[in-house]
């Protein structure tokens, strides 16, 4: 299999599970930031099937950052912490998809000889980087939503 099939496989997968995720979650903002990651995945196969076809790429990173924290500012502001304790291992399960995902990304981009092609696989590298952090936040909200809502900097809401 080569790296586009492996990626668009990968993609194909990672999309399979968010709408999984979307589905499964009691929490409307939650449901909202799932369906944008699994529309981000849909990006990344679409762009990697491009490139498997040698077509013209015209990539462009979104915000699923900005919105994620607009998401949450709503949350902390209405005082919304109907959350799925019970759906933890699933988020993490979905931060672990995106490491090996970023992972396998930037090793393909190191070997990729074509600097066009390498710039894209590292730009959806730095995406997948940006939904573990996502992720990784959604778990500390969940785990301790009050004091998380209350206190929240979103240092893990940065733009990298």
């Amino acid at each position: 299999m080569d790296m586009y099939d492996y990626a668009i496989q990968i993609e194909r997968e990672g999309e399979a599970y968010y709408r999984q995720l979307q589905k499964e979650t009691v929490n409307q903002g939650l449901k909202k930031i799932f369906g944008w990651l699994a529309d981000e995945e849909v990006k990344h196969r679409v762009t990697f099937e491009r490139m498997q076809e040698h077509k013209k790429i015209n990539f462009k990173s979104t915000g699923v950052f900005e919105n994620a924290q607009s998401i949450f500012e709503e949350m902390k502001k209405r005082k919304i912490f109907n959350f799925n304790a019970s759906q933890i291992d699933a988020y993490r399960k979905a931060q672990d998809i995106e490491k090996k995902s970023r992972d396998f990304y930037l090793k393909k981009a190191h070997e990729e000889k074509d600097a066009a092609s390498r710039e894209i696989i590292e730009k959806i590298s730095d995406e997948e980087l940006q939904h573990y952090f996502l992720l990784d936040t959604i778990v500390e909200l969940v785990q301790r939503p009050k004091t998380w809502l209350e206190n929240a900097e979103w240092h893990h809401l940065e733009q990298y």
